[in-house]
């Protein structure tokens, strides 16, 4: 095999005029009929680097392949490095390809092409693929970048899938997934571009120091300012979204707490009191959760010296609690929470800033709890 590929080396180095008269024209029925073309599928059967053919089948093309058999086409890599090939496999495999052989033909049987700018290896294992479908594990994880670039180069759709298939399932690592946005940008891979761009996001800090980082900033500086502010911007998402179920939260528990009060003094909390509440031995067990809470609140505020609305802290807060109450409550001259008749009379007083800062309370206040007979803000009628 080695003689024989010393050979044809010889009469290529001799130049493409002479090879018509060297030459005679290959009989169209002697050349092998091309496999058949993987199905969508095909290429993600066999996860590990193997197509759904036999493995006969297999190994025929691959042979066929490696020995080079009546083959008509010559393949330039870098570094003079140079593949045998057979024109209508690469041609059927690939339409690009066919266009290159179109142009490179000549009179007598060779074409020849170059496909440079990739490592040799990678190239041979291209070639392969468009054989079989075939390719091994670990020339998969090597060659990743370069077998993406010439997928979508030379078109072969079977090829792409399955290059991003492995990268959206072990291949996409912080060490190459820079490079692979870029790429997946420039040979149109949506998901792929999708997935790369949530791990750049996640791993922004680390990715942001690395040499690729560096250098996608010099080659693409738009892109790099684009992702910067895709980051920015998802930061403050974050903290929004933090911020408003933080609000929600204490939202929810003024409502709890509202409805706490009430039961404490319409009904008597035996958690609570009132005290002076003489509670028959049926009387309900409290399920107000917001009752414990507040019990050490309305204590205080009985007893405080300063108990006058913006002095004590802990005061200003049972304060804040009895205007909201009286902001929601429809039955004010029955009602028995303290104070509730007058601050609702106190409102007419209030500043229209003041008033529009208690009225979004309320809003959002009654908005947290999706319920339409809530006790504070019901006529009462048994109180």
């Amino acid at each position: 095999m080695q003689g024989r590929e010393d050979k044809l080396n010889k009469r290529m180095v001799t130049g493409c005029v002479d090879l018509h008269q060297s030459f005679k024209s290959a009989d169209s029925s002697s050349v092998p009929i091309p496999p058949p073309l993987p199905s969508k599928s095909d290429g993600l059967k066999k996860k590990l680097g193997h197509s759904s053919v036999s493995t006969a089948t297999r190994d025929m093309w691959d042979r066929l392949f490696n020995d080079g058999y009546k083959a008509d086409v010559v393949i330039y890599t870098d570094n003079g490095s140079i593949i045998y090939a057979h024109a209508n496999i690469l041609g059927t495999a690939s339409t690009v390809i066919k266009g290159m052989l179109k142009q490179a033909k000549r009179h007598g049987k060779w074409h020849t092409i170059s496909i440079r700018g990739v490592p040799h290896d990678a190239v041979r294992v291209f070639i392969r693929f468009l054989y079989s479908s075939c390719y091994e594990k670990e020339e998969m994880n090597e060659f990743i970048m370069h077998l993406l670039l010439l997928s979508h180069a030379y078109v072969v759709p079977q090829l792409k899938r399955v290059c991003e298939w492995h990268l959206e399932h072990g291949l996409l690592t912080t060490e190459n997934v820079v490079d692979v946005f870029q790429l997946a940008l420039l040979c149109d891979f949506p998901r792929l571009s999708l997935i790369s761009h949530r791990m750049i996001m996640k791993h922004f800090n680390e990715l942001s120091a690395t040499e690729a980082w560096t250098a996608m900033k010099k080659s693409h500086p738009f892109l790099e300012k684009e992702v910067r502010d895709s980051v920015i911007i998802e930061a403050n998402t974050r903290k929004e979204r933090m911020r408003k179920r933080n609000d929600q939260r204490i939202y929810s528990q003024l409502y709890e707490a509202m409805e706490a009060l009430v039961h404490i003094c319409r009904d008597g909390c035996k958690t609570i009191g009132p005290h002076d509440k003489d509670f028959k031995p049926n009387h309900a067990t409290c399920n107000y959760e917001a009752c414990k809470g507040l019990e050490s609140l309305i204590r205080h505020f009985a007893g405080c010296k300063l108990r006058v609305p913006g002095g004590c802290v802990h005061c200003k807060r049972m304060w804040q609690l009895l205007e909201l109450h009286s902001r929601v409550c429809a039955g004010s001259d029955q009602c028995r929470v303290p104070l509730c008749r007058n601050l609702k009379e106190k409102m007419e007083k209030q500043s229209k800033k003041d008033e529009s800062r208690w009225k979004l309370l309320v809003k959002n206040v009654l908005g947290s709890k999706k319920i339409g007979g809530s006790p504070f803000f019901l006529p009462v009628t048994n109180c």
